[in-house]
């Protein structure tokens, strides 16, 4: 449970917006209790140590197969720092804690399926589910999805190269359409907003084109849809502007959520082993670069572009709030959010949260068990991502001894 005295100390003295810090701990960790902090400090001390995450991630996923008692462990420490609990109903406390600071909740189902229609058809129901949650609620503006989640990626990967579907596939595809449509829908009729998430690039193609075809139905008024764009690739600042004119053209509006990107090694390896050039960026520099210029292109087509911005770089984030500021487009405009993974970045959402600009985190849940692949991945990502779990690790210190400080 959160401080309620940390609590009165994050609303007194909102900045400015030319006053905006990432830096201010006090605010950073304000729903933080000092055994909280203490908490955080062993997990971050933990995921500093490549080997000890390699080897932790193997005992839990082992410990789970064997069936041993350790769901309890778990939820006290991985699971409870990076997931709002194991279903809807049990992160209902993370969303109100979030809420309390103005901050909002991307409710993020993050079971992996077992690629079968019984378990898409499941996976679809679940984030309807999410939808249902939404909607009327100003404290969770979005639904997202993995396209992969609804369907298989190598049918989609059949089409993307162009190559003839058998017609069991053809009907697994048709159904895969369908249920992207129905939960594109559903967000609509819902008056919320859903968030398609980007995945490799060589199925990519068929996702973005049912992400058009969902934007061209539902984005006439208002933007509903979203689709995300990866930019450690080198083409995709180009082909965010192509699809910006198009809808431009077609008298839709534009959802763009921002990322760097997630797949980076696979598409390397990909493209190493299958003989062509990869995809991605020369250097973090061209992907920063390019990330940065996506943000002011969007914020100059306001008008016509809802944004979304992924980003833990605090950089880009501060870039993001002067493009704002000099467009004199408010703080709380709803076209456009700022967005991180909940556990992490804290000094950026909290700081922007508090300086009034629209902050989401993204939440996890599902059963304990069955999220462990998503914890793996986001453990070792904090230790492969160069100084992101350093970065924490150093200013969760930095927090408990200005805490401790204070009461000597």
């Amino acid at each position: 449970m959160f401080d309620s005295v940390y609590l009165q100390l994050y609303h007194q003295n909102m900045p400015t917006k030319t006053k905006i810090s990432l830096e201010n701990l006090e605010v950073a960790f304000a729903s933080k209790t000092d055994a909280e902090l203490r908490k955080m400090y062993l997990i971050y001390a933990t995921m500093n140590n490549n080997t000890a995450v390699k080897l932790g991630i193997k005992m839990a996923n082992f410990a789970f197969a064997i069936k041993a008692p350790i769901k309890g462990l778990m939820k006290k420490t991985m699971f409870g720092h990076f997931c709002g609990g194991e279903s809807i109903e049990d992160s209902q406390k993370t969303v109100d804690e979030l809420a309390a600071y103005r901050i909002r909740t991307i409710l993020d189902y993050s079971v992996e399926g077992k690629g079968n229609e019984a378990s898409y058809e499941a996976t679809k129901n679940e984030i309807l589910r999410t939808i249902e949650r939404s909607a009327g609620d100003e404290n969770i503006p979005f639904a997202v999805f993995k396209v992969t989640g609804l369907g298989s990626y190598e049918i989609m990967m059949k089409v993307q190269e162009g190559k003839k579907l058998s017609e069991k596939e053809q009907t697994s595809f048709n159904k895969l359409k369908a249920r992207v449509d129905e939960l594109c829908k559903a967000a609509f009729e819902a008056k919320t907003k859903i968030l398609i998430d980007a995945e490799e690039s060589w199925f990519q193609d068929v996702i973005d084109e049912m992400a058009y075809e969902a934007m061209e139905k539902y984005n006439q008024e208002h933007c509903v849809v979203y689709n995300t764009y990866q930019m450690y690739m080198h083409e995709m600042l180009q082909r965010l502007k192509s699809s910006q004119a198009v809808a431009a053209h077609k008298g839709y509006k534009f959802g763009a959520k921002l990322v760097r990107g997630a797949y980076m090694e696979k598409e390397r390896d990909r493209a190493k082993d299958k003989g062509y050039n990869s995809p991605i960026q020369p250097d973090k520099a061209s992907t920063d670069r390019d990330f940065d210029e996506a943000l002011r292109f969007c914020v100059e087509n306001h008008g016509h572009v809802s944004l979304v911005a992924g980003s833990h770089n605090e950089k880009s984030n501060i870039l993001l709030t002067q493009l704002i500021e000099e467009a004199n487009i408010s703080p709380s405009d709803e076209s456009v959010y700022f967005a991180q993974l909940y556990g992490m970045s804290d000094n950026i959402s909290f700081n922007l949260s508090h300086a009034g600009y629209n902050v989401v985190k993204y939440v996890p849940y599902g059963p304990v068990e069955k999220v462990m692949p998503y914890l793996g991945r986001r453990a070792e990502e904090n230790t492969s991502v160069a100084g992101q779990s350093s970065r924490e690790f150093d200013l969760i210190k930095k927090e408990i001894t200005r805490r401790r400080n204070i009461k000597a």
